[in-house]
């Protein structure tokens, strides 16, 4: 039961990394906004050296080497995060019948059956 805590405990924080992935897409994105934004004031007064230098060096580059972070995104979707999701659903159908939270399920059970009221659910 604790390796099957741990393994979904890992799988929770991988989730989480991954949703810190997603917040730095966003933030990447809007950032990019701005620089696109800044791109077309620099070329409206007249700074074309610079509005060009965003053009050609700022906007189409890569986050990461020459990936773009949805790219990274995509990847760790569906590489790494998917891997790691299924191989702790697959452990958990052959020793917990797929049950997920088995810790959780009978600390809950244990603390319902002290007090009155409360059936097995």
């Amino acid at each position: 039961m604790e390796a099957l805590h741990r393994l979904q405990l890992g799988v929770e924080h991988v989730y989480r990394g991954y949703g810190s992935l997603l917040s730095c897409h966003h933030s990447i994105g809007h950032g990019m906004d701005h620089f696109e934004a800044a791109r077309e004031l620099l070329s409206e007064s007249g700074h074309e050296e610079y509005a060009d230098a965003l053009r050609d060096e700022i906007l189409p580059a890569g986050f990461v080497g020459d990936m773009w972070t949805y790219e990274l995104v995509d990847d760790a979707r569906t590489g790494f995060v998917a891997d790691v999701a299924d191989f702790e659903r697959a452990i958990r159908a052959d020793l917990a019948d797929g049950e997920d939270h088995v810790s959780e399920r009978a600390l809950q059970q244990r603390w319902r059956s002290r007090i009155g009221g409360w059936d097995e659910q």
